[in-house]
């Protein structure tokens, strides 16, 4: 029966059905990929992909409660080892010992 419904359909139907119904496995593939890729990068970056949101979470509350001491002398060791340049470590001392 469905032989004789597509034998009797335009035949711009079918390729507009074949068209859409290709998009849909595209996307699917591509769902899967970006999945795949997303997990393997977070593997590499250290955090469990199941949990890595709350992981980050906790790092960002963390460093965002270290001790002020702690902030200035890792901006310090920054500076001394070339990775910011004197204006970035003067104005990344200026936001530490303004923020709370």
């Amino acid at each position: 029966m469905l032989r004789v419904m597509l034998s009797d359909a335009p035949i711009g139907f079918l390729v507009f059905f074949g068209g859409v119904a290709a998009l849909i496995a595209l996307g699917f593939v591509f769902t899967g990929y970006s999945l795949v890729r997303n997990r393997k990068a977070l593997r590499r970056a250290g955090y469990d992909p199941t949990t890595a949101g709350v992981q980050m979470a906790a790092e960002f509350l963390q460093g965002r409660s270290r001790p002020l001491e702690r902030r200035l002398a890792e901006l310090d060791d920054l500076h001394a080892r070339g990775l910011i340049s004197d204006e970035e470590h003067a104005a990344a001392r200026s936001t530490a010992l303004a923020s709370p």
